[in-house]
């Protein structure tokens, strides 16, 4: 299965979808199941942030719980759109779409960039520890 790699908070907001969209400086053109991993690194500001705080804390994580080196959901990759415009509070999808709110300021909606959209995220009942690496790769799930 091919998995992606992911820096905590982000990965578990990402999986709890409290962020709609995975942004990324690179397009794929890959397109099916793909399993989210959370990378060894968090990022220790971004998880201390009050509005971070909140969210995680919803869903019973606390910036000292998060998973780290473990695969933790698995989904469908069925989008990955181009960012067409960027207006500082919203952004513009080469679809049209709109993204704002939460799921504007939880990516890197820079004109260029793009959102890569899924669908039936589904967290693992047990998390599976791996080594991460960059870009997209492989991993033998049996799930």
């Amino acid at each position: 299965m091919k998995v992606l790699s992911m820096i905590q908070p982000w990965a578990s907001l990402f999986v709890l979808r409290e962020a709609t969209y995975e942004t990324r400086s690179w397009r794929t053109n890959y397109r099916g199941p793909l399993a989210i991993h959370t990378s060894k690194k968090i990022d220790k500001d971004v998880s201390n942030h009050k509005a971070i705080k909140s969210l995680l804390g919803k869903h019973g994580y606390t910036p000292e719980n998060l998973p780290t080196g473990q695969i933790i959901a698995v989904c469908k990759l069925v989008d990955c759109l181009k960012v067409t415009e960027n207006n500082e509070t919203w952004a513009i999808l080469e679809d049209g779409r709109i993204v704002s709110g939460n799921d504007y300021f939880m990516g890197d909606f820079r004109v260029g960039g793009y959102a890569w959209v899924v669908e039936d995220m589904q967290m693992l009942d047990e998390f599976i520890p791996a080594k991460g690496r960059l870009g997209l790769w492989e991993h033998v799930l049996i799930l």
